[in-house]
């Protein structure tokens, strides 16, 4: 789902259940979505932690440094801390995942080796590969073609 689907969603229930005098603008709904979004921001930034209840606790924590490997080369490198965002979803949220949220489909990716070895096979399976004539247009050189040698 993305930001443009949540605001679709908010503002349409916000007119069916007629929160407002007027009807709320989706460009309107937009706005307070960004306004939310920024808050918690601009919380974590300034608190480092904020905390939604029946929905879930985000928490800025450090990362230590810490040597890893580069996987081309093998050497070792350094890699500095570094503050990641967290998320803890609330009681509430997690029986209600639980109990009716659909687990999304991992797509496979395919290797470019293989996507290579996919389209090369089809090639010979047409012909084209295999040495053989690609079949020409209407009229093209078809038999009867007035060509003098």
């Amino acid at each position: 789902m993305t930001k443009k689907e949540i605001v679709r969603d908010i503002c349409e229930r916000a007119n069916k259940e007629k929160l407002m005098k007027g009807s709320l603008t989706q460009l309107a709904t937009k706005e307070i979505v960004q306004w939310t979004f920024e808050a918690i921001i601009d919380t974590l930034v300034k608190e480092g932690r904020i905390e939604l209840r029946n929905f879930g606790v985000f928490e800025v924590k450090q990362r230590k440094p810490r040597k890893a490997r580069n996987p081309r080369t093998g050497d070792r490198v350094d890699v500095a801390a570094k503050n990641v965002v967290t998320f803890q979803p609330g009681k509430e949220m997690e029986e209600q995942v639980r109990k009716f949220a659909k687990p999304i489909e991992v797509k496979k990716k395919v290797k470019k080796e293989k996507s290579a070895e996919l389209s090369e096979r089809a090639l010979i399976s047409s012909g084209a590969a295999a040495g053989q004539p690609e079949p020409m247009g209407a009229g093209a050189g078809s038999e009867g073609s007035n060509t003098v040698s």
